[in-house]
């Protein structure tokens, strides 16, 4: 559905708004967090389909991660589902897990 005078959306597009983007904070360490590059994603998303990834809930992550923020140091994504990031503790995944630092 397409809302008047709002520009068309992509395929590939990014879909976190950069104003959004730029307020949000990790809710543990109130760091900053950055939209994940391909190669992030990549490497996360190998790692969930050998099954070896869970998330700081301890529940295994099972689904391809395809836009996430990462926090600033580097060790958690936060994953963002139909366009709405998921910004709970619990739901973060750590990078450490799909071969990252």
């Amino acid at each position: 559905m397409e809302v008047p005078g709002a520009a068309p959306r992509s395929c590939g597009s990014q879909m976190v708004d950069q104003e959004l983007l730029d307020i949000l904070v990790c809710p543990e360490t109130r760091q900053p967090v950055r939209l994940a590059d391909e190669a992030t994603l990549s490497r996360l998303n190998a790692a969930i389909a050998r099954g070896g990834v869970r998330n700081r809930g301890n529940q295994p992550v099972t689904e391809p991660v395809l836009e996430g923020l990462v926090r600033e140091d580097g060790l958690l994504l936060y994953p963002v589902r139909d366009d709405i990031p998921i910004m709970l503790i619990d739901e973060a995944i750590p990078l450490e897990s799909a071969g990252h630092r």
